[in-house]
């Protein structure tokens, strides 16, 4: 006697649903993470001058000119400096004019960003110290413990004041 051979059927998945649950999960993990951004560095444009407006008198000596050549030397008022130096300079112009001073950037386009972001965070520390400095002495706390009206305040007394151009190429002391 034979007998039949029956073929074994695999059963089959059912995924009529997989669709639907795996966008449903990835809905839910994209609401859920969140993504890092990086901010930069904030700089506010000024405004766009009025018709009535009169261009304003700068008085040279209250002008730092700060210049990143394309080997990546830092040169501020002509004198070769470090990024330290730098941060001193400003921190001595600020605190002599807080709001009469304007640094004069030129960076040349072939510099490297890691030098240009070096020069920016010295600038940057300088004005940091200053406002911790005034807050320390007015307020009687760091500057990170101010209250919102306390840092515009103080911000408004230290502006940052910064005139920003590239170099052109082969130029050499701000002007050509």
């Amino acid at each position: 006697m034979f007998r039949k051979r029956y073929r074994q059927q695999v059963p089959e998945l059912n995924t009529t649903s997989t669709a639907d649950i795996s966008f449903m999960l990835l809905i839910f993990f994209l609401v859920t993470s969140s993504m890092d951004t990086d901010k930069g560095i904030l700089r506010q444009m000024a405004p766009p001058p009025q018709e009535h407006e009169q261009p304003m008198d700068v008085n040279k000596d209250h002008v730092m000119r700060i210049e990143l050549d394309a080997g990546d030397h830092l040169t501020c008022d002509g004198k070769p400096v470090t990024e330290q130096q730098l941060a001193d300079e400003v921190f001595a112009l600020a605190s002599v004019n807080p709001a009469g001073h304007i640094l004069s950037i030129n960076a040349d386009r072939q510099t490297t960003y890691d030098a240009y972001f070096r020069m920016q965070n010295a600038v940057v520390s300088a004005y940091a110290a200053l406002r911790d400095r005034y807050a320390r002495e007015h307020y009687g706390h760091a500057f990170t413990q101010c209250s919102a009206e306390e840092r515009d305040a103080i911000v408004e007394h230290y502006p940052q004041r910064i005139s920003e151009q590239p170099l052109a190429e082969g130029q050499k002391g701000g002007r050509p």
